[in-house]
């Protein structure tokens, strides 16, 4: 049996060889989908088979001699449970994002060339990332892979993403150059390979940060900037996703969301809280560092959310909310390092506990995000724009997207029994409790919680906008059941049945997966939390070894979650217990009465025509708050929309 690293080399090289097969079988469009998604799948069986071997605790077998497992020391590829739980969200995004591609792609006719070999470059580069060790020299290769390939996803419609393409070029090569020269000046120059892997630079730590403080502080400062501009931290986030997701396909937005923002936070947990060894900690300012990192999450959080309720285009207030979400994530990163400086035993169960937090909320949000691009790609796919003022009552004439999209909202919102809950409750647990050993934490902790509660707002504008309010005009048309004439929606004559507008079985499968998995994470959080305390256990290395043990007191059941020393106690299954109660005895009440049912059209006060004009739009939604927050849109949002039949 191949060694998780072997694995791992053997997913990576399969992607760069069947990138260069679908350029060969690019003229056969559908041919060339279907093989790149076998190979999406190879690649995907051998990252998770390397991952549940290193996540399970059992001893790794021997490398087998051969050129694999040679080509794996070649490119530094080293697996711990760190790595391993990346590799696996990688793989989970990666394979639906295939899958979704194929019905999709033919939004993009004659595409196939550019889009399938670079989609396997791209996810060979992300493995690759995730994996090496080198930090210098196979990590820039890699990362260079990541760009060129993404640049070129980004820009498949060439005439609508140019610009947010090379966006993304120019930002994520800054962040290479920053990351780069922060690895350099912790491994001080020395000019052999093998002092830029993570155990050289670990190991001469130390004498580093004791020697030369001001180069110390330098290169973390330089890893803050590039690992946070990559994770979409305030205010780099805002100067290349919102301009570089909504013109890409939405398949490649899954994955830009989903696991190009993550590096940028695994690069921060691992040179921040798994490269400094314990004996460092006393030269290392920690909590300085926490507070600093903390801070800028919470910012984050705020700001990335203020900015997506004042968006108008789905896939634009979609990448806003993906740059608030990274905020709560840092949050809980910044929360974890800042309790770790602390000598209290108490303040390292807490650290603890939100580094576990901060890794269950990578997790949600990758499955979250990812859902949510495909509900708005769907929707997109089938009426042609993604401007929420022109949509309106999807939900009969798409259905299941609907539904998804539903479970979707939910859980970006945190509404209990979705798995954003159960992540959003840890990191506010956390957060409240680390408040003994820094009063400002309170305070974040309460920025964060209302930032949810606007989360939840502007999720209801995305969702009543598309689905739920009157059809709008557009959607009609594309029903083919009715035509607009000078502003009014006109019914056909007839007994003619509503047009179904719902996507393919390989769109609509990938939606409806990961909406399962969703609701599966918020009903038995105990099931994530638990593999979440292995990963951690499984990389026993700098201050997450010190954590995995305080780890061991918190967790609860695969039902329950609990914090450390049992200071607070989620139990999903009590919640729906009680609104299942609650929901029989308001039914039993509502028909003692005997009172009839009856469906009406909705009173147009007085106007008798189905007018555009008269249809809530996302555009009149929270007019009080985009006046009052206008300074932190940026150029050209929140400007006023004409409606055909409306004054503008």
């Amino acid at each position: 049996m191949m060694a998780p690293e072997q694995a791992v080399f053997a997913a990576i090289l399969t992607c760069m060889i069947a990138a260069g097969i679908a350029l060969l079988l690019a003229r056969w469009q559908r041919f060339a989908g279907w093989f790149t998604f076998l190979a999406t799948a190879a690649s995907a069986g051998l990252v998770g088979m390397a991952g549940i071997r290193a996540l399970s605790g059992s001893s790794s077998p021997q490398a087998t001699p051969g050129w694999l497992a040679a080509a794996a020391r070649y490119h530094g590829i080293q697996v711990d449970g760190l790595s391993a739980l990346l590799l696996l969200l990688a793989a989970l995004v990666a394979l639906p994002s295939s899958l979704y591609s194929l019905r999709y792609l033919q939004h993009f006719p004659g595409k196939a060339a550019r889009y399938y070999p670079y989609s396997l470059i791209f996810l060979a580069a992300l493995y690759g990332l995730l994996s090496t060790a080198d930090t210098m020299w196979w990590f820039l290769i890699f990362w260079q892979l990541m760009v060129f390939s993404g640049y070129e996803l980004i820009r498949l419609d060439r005439s609508a993403s140019v610009r947010g393409a090379n966006r993304f070029a120019i930002m994520l090569e800054l962040a290479c150059a920053a990351i780069v020269a922060g690895t350099g000046l912790l491994a001080h120059g020395e000019g052999t390979v093998a002092a830029y892997n993570w155990g050289a630079i670990s190991a001469n730590l130390p004498v580093t940060l004791s020697s030369a403080p001001a180069d110390g502080t330098l290169a973390f400062t330089l890893l803050l900037l590039g690992f946070g501009i990559t994770m979409g931290l305030w205010p780099f986030g805002q100067m290349w996703l919102p301009h570089a997701s909504p013109g890409a396909p939405a398949s490649v937005s899954a994955l830009l969301c989903g696991v190009v923002m993550k590096i940028g936070a695994y690069g921060l947990l691992r040179y921040f809280l798994f490269l400094v060894p314990a004996n460092a900690l006393p030269a290392f300012p920690a909590a300085k560092w926490g507070m600093v990192i903390l801070l800028l999450g919470t910012v984050t959080l705020f700001a990335g959310t203020m900015q997506a309720l004042q968006q108008e285009q789905s896939k634009r207030l979609l990448a806003f909310h993906s740059i608030g979400q990274m905020g709560y994530i840092v949050l809980a990163i910044g929360t974890c390092l800042l309790l770790a400086g602390k000598p209290s035993a108490s303040a390292a169960a807490i650290a603890s506990f939100a580094l576990v937090a901060a890794l269950f909320h990578l997790l949600n949000h990758t499955l979250f995000a990812s859902l949510l691009y495909f509900n708005a790609g769907s929707v997109q796919q089938a009426t042609g724009t993604q401007d929420l003022n022109r949509l309106g009552g999807l939900m009969k004439y798409m259905p299941l997207t609907g539904l998804t999209a539903l479970v979707g909202s939910f859980s970006i919102s945190g509404v209990p029994l979705f798995n954003g809950f159960a992540s959003k409750w840890a990191i506010f647990v956390a957060a409240i409790q680390g408040a003994t050993q820094a009063r400002y934490l309170a305070v974040c902790a309460a920025i964060a919680i209302l930032t949810s509660g606007l989360t939840l707002a502007s999720f209801v504008k995305f969702f009543g906008a598309t689905f739920l309010c009157r059809t709008s005009a557009l959607v009609a048309e594309k029903t083919s059941l009715r035509t607009v004439v000078q502003g009014e929606v006109r019914s056909h004559t007839g007994g003619a049945q509503a047009g179904s507008l719902e996507v393919g079985w390989s769109m609509q499968l990938p939606q409806l997966l990961l909406a399962l998995m969703c609701i599966l994470l918020g009903v038995a959080p105990g099931l994530a939390f638990a593999a979440l305390q292995r990963a951690i256990a499984a990389t026993p290395q700098g201050v997450g070894a010190v954590l995995a043990q305080a780890a061991q007191g918190a967790g609860g059941t695969w039902t329950t979650m609990a914090a450390p020393q049992g200071t607070a106690l989620f139990v999903p299954l009590a919640l729906v217990a009680l609104l299942s109660v609650s929901f029989l005895i308001a039914y039993g009440i509502s028909r003692l009465g005997s009172a009839s049912r009856r469906a009406a059209a909705p009173w147009l006060c007085g106007y008798a025509p189905e007018a555009e004009c008269e249809r809530y739009i996302a555009h009149n939604l929270y007019g009080d708050i985009k006046r009052y927050f206008r300074w932190l849109s940026p150029a050209g949002d929140g400007k006023v929309v004409a409606v055909k039949g409306r004054p503008s």
